[in-house]
């Protein structure tokens, strides 16, 4: 049992170093941004379901931020079920991409 304790434990040190390790690319985020542009792309826009959302802009915020906003969809831990399902089909780099592209966006 403490070896398989210790195997996780080094498992998510190593998936953890990983994450750490991507660096976003603006540029491949181009043709991944068209997701995103339906809903944060329009100023002003609510999003209507589950409820009455004021959906942000992305422009110029930190990269750190989204990427940090878009883990917490994946994971679960923010309740926002079109967020959620969006964040789980990204990977790490994707993330990384899209933070990158929004980040120098204005």
């Amino acid at each position: 049992m403490k070896k398989l304790i210790a195997f996780l434990a080094l498992a998510g040190i190593a998936h953890f170093a990983a994450a750490a390790d991507v660096v976003g690319n603006a540029k491949a985020a181009e043709n991944k941004v068209s997701m995103c542009i339906g809903c944060h792309g329009i100023p002003g826009y609510k999003a209507s379901f589950p409820e009455v959302y004021q959906v942000p802009m992305l422009g110029g915020q930190s990269a750190k931020y989204i990427e940090n906003a878009l883990a917490a969809y994946k994971k679960g831990d923010r309740q926002h079920p079109t967020m959620r399902g969006i964040a789980a089909s990204l990977s790490d780099q994707d993330m990384a991409d899209l933070a990158a592209y929004y980040s120098q966006q204005k």
